[in-house]
Parts: structure tokens; C-alpha cells; sequence
């Protein structure tokens, strides 16, 4: 093997594929273990149980669900990070989808501006402010916890197929292309050239290494959906704190008073709650089109796909040329 296994396992680590690593995945699976589960699920049920006692004390029974909620996800997160040895895909995923954003404004561009149109029809609608000035805070977070969810897990079903793909794909030239400039770049080419050796007998990926590619694109695609959701936010926002005037917003909710954001005058709970509440499920909108519409799934997948395809080849040029060595 001409690469050297080191700067190979260092490029995967750096790339956001630990379990492309034997080590890594090794102590991946020791942290799936039945008495390492347990053990989360319980500190899991203390930090619920007292989360329940604090909505108790304070009166605010709907805040429970969302606060509960909210200490899981954080505590599957701290687990997968360091249990999991999941940190690398999260630092190089949030890294890859900040340093394209350039590669999102093609996207935002075409998909926004009709989101915005449906949303804003909402926006502009009593039932909309009536609903969520009367939903208690925690309510309204457990709901926006709730539309993200969905979106994950619609993610999760449809990114497969990409992973599927790609390793589809597989032959001489795409494992050349897809190597250049990477340790393996010249066993690539030894591989290519080998009659022996198939690359597409090392291209399926399975296991521990096809959630890893899973992973690297949900979290990319997550980061996404969140930054389109949080300028839409912000979008109402703005339009919200110039057109809506509380009169407006007393005659619509049927309050006696909208509250007041603190320092920002202009600015009602109300309206931040109906801006949250279109936020999300323009999110949730936002992931299902760009996964089914064939018109933004190609921009949805832009940034991700160059980085899909080098894991892949690497994976199989790594693995041909130990078999061919």
C-alpha cells in the first residue's frame, strides 16, 4: 500500500469519518453496550425527573415536555460526542456547512422567495396569532421541538439513498477522481490500473462506516434547514415589528395585552411567538421540498456532494489496496 495508514486514519479523523477508523469504530460499539445504555438512560430519567419537579414548582406544567425534551437531545448529543467518538463528525460538519454558506444563497434564492409568499399568508392571519399568543411558552417550544424532529427523521429516511448512490457509482475513473489530492491519490491510481482488482468489489458501504456518511450528511443538511429557518424568523421579525401594531395584534389575539420583549419596544411576545412558530414549519416545509423536489434537491445537496463521493473512494482505494498488498 503506497498511502500510509497513519496519514490515511489522520485524513479520515479530519474529514469527519471516525468510523472509517478500526480504533474508532471499536470504541464506538464498546459505548453501545447494554450497561453503558442503561447508565445514559438513567442520568436521562434523573435530569426529566427533575425537570418535571421544577415545572411543578413554578406552576408551568406545559413547560415540562419541552424542557425534557431539550435535556435529551442534549444529552444524546454529549453521549454521541464522546461515547460514540462522534466529536469529528460534528466539528468538521458544522465547519463544512458554515465555510460553503456561498453554496447556500443559489439555494435560498429560489427557495425562499415562494416560501415566503405561502408563509406570509399565514403570517398575516388572526387564527395563526390567536393559536400561538394563547399557546404557553413551553407548549410553543415543545411544538417547534417537535417540527424539527420530523424534519430529522424525514432526513434519515430519505439520506440513504444518497449514500446508496454514490457507491453505485463506483469504478476505475471515480475512484482516481475522487482521490486527487488525498494520501491515497497515487495507490488510487495503482488500483485503476491493477486488471486484478475490481474497485467495485470494496465500494458498498455497510455498517458503522454507512452511518458515519449518514451522520456527516444530516448534520450538514440539520445546520441548513436551521439557518433557512432563523432568517425566516427574522424575517418576520422585522416585517412583524413595522406593520403589526399592537392595536392590530390586541384586535387578532384577543388579549388584553401582547407583552413586550424587554429593550425592544417594538417588539411583542406575541409576534415572537407566531415568528417561531412559522419559523419551524417553514423549516419542516423547506426539508421535505428539498429532498422531493427535484428543483432543490440539487442545490440541497451541493455542498455535500463532493465530500459524499471523496469518502467513498478513499474507503475503496483504502481497502484495495491492503488486499492488493
Amino acid at each position: 500500500m503506497t498511502g500510509d495508514r497513519t496519514a490515511v486514519e489522520a485524513w479520515f479523523l479530519a474529514h469527519g469519518l471516525p468510523y472509517f477508523v478500526a480504533e474508532e469504530r471499536a470504541a464506538a460499539r464498546a459505548g453501545l453496550r447494554p450497561r453503558r445504555l442503561v447508565s445514559l438512560a438513567v442520568v436521562v430519567l434523573v435530569l426529566a425527573a427533575l425537570a418535571g419537579l421544577l415545572a411543578w414548582a413554578s406552576d408551568a406544567y406545559a413547560v415540562g415536555p419541552a424542557l425534557w425534551l431539550s435535556i435529551t437531545v442534549l444529552a444524546l448529543i454529549w453521549y454521541a460526542s464522546t461515547a460514540l467518538r462522534a466529536r469529528p463528525i460534528l466539528a468538521f460538519a458544522l465547519s463544512r456547512t458554515l465555510g460553503s454558506v456561498r453554496f447556500l444563497v443559489p439555494m435560498a434564492s429560489r427557495a425562499l422567495p415562494l416560501l415566503l409568499v405561502f408563509v406570509t399568508f399565514l403570517f398575516v392571519n388572526a387564527e395563526a396569532w390567536q393559536m400561538t399568543t394563547n399557546l404557553p411558552f413551553g407548549l410553543l417550544w415543545f411544538t417547534v421541538l417537535l417540527m424539527f424532529g420530523l424534519a430529522v427523521l424525514f432526513l434519515l429516511v430519505r439520506l440513504p439513498e444518497e449514500v446508496d448512490r454514490v457507491d453505485d457509482e463506483v469504478d476505475d475513473d471515480f475512484v482516481v477522481r475522487a482521490c486527487a489530492g488525498t494520501p491515497l491519490e497515487e495507490a488510487s491510481r495503482e488500483v485503476a490500473a491493477d486488471p486484478g482488482i475490481d474497485p467495485r468489489a470494496h465500494a458498498q458501504v455497510s455498517g458503522f462506516e454507512r452511518w458515519n456518511l449518514i451522520l456527516v450528511l444530516l448534520v450538514i443538511q440539520t445546520v441548513q434547514v436551521l439557518l433557512l429557518s432563523v432568517t425566516v424568523f427574522v424575517f418576520f421579525m422585522l416585517f412583524g415589528s413595522l406593520v403589526m401594531q399592537v392595536d392590530t395584534q390586541l384586535a387578532w389575539t384577543g388579549a388584553k395585552t401582547v407583552g413586550e420583549v424587554p429593550f425592544l419596544s417594538s417588539v411583542s411576545l406575541s409576534l415572537v411567538k407566531v415568528s417561531l412558530f412559522l419559523a419551524s414549519f417553514s423549516g419542516f416545509y423547506f426539508t421535505v421540498s428539498a429532498v422531493t423536489d427535484d428543483t432543490y434537491r440539487r442545490d440541497f445537496f451541493r455542498v455535500v456532494e463532493s465530500q459524499l463521493e471523496r469518502a467513498v473512494g478513499m474507503r475503496t482505494v483504502y481497502l484495495a489496496a491492503r488486499e492488493r498488498r
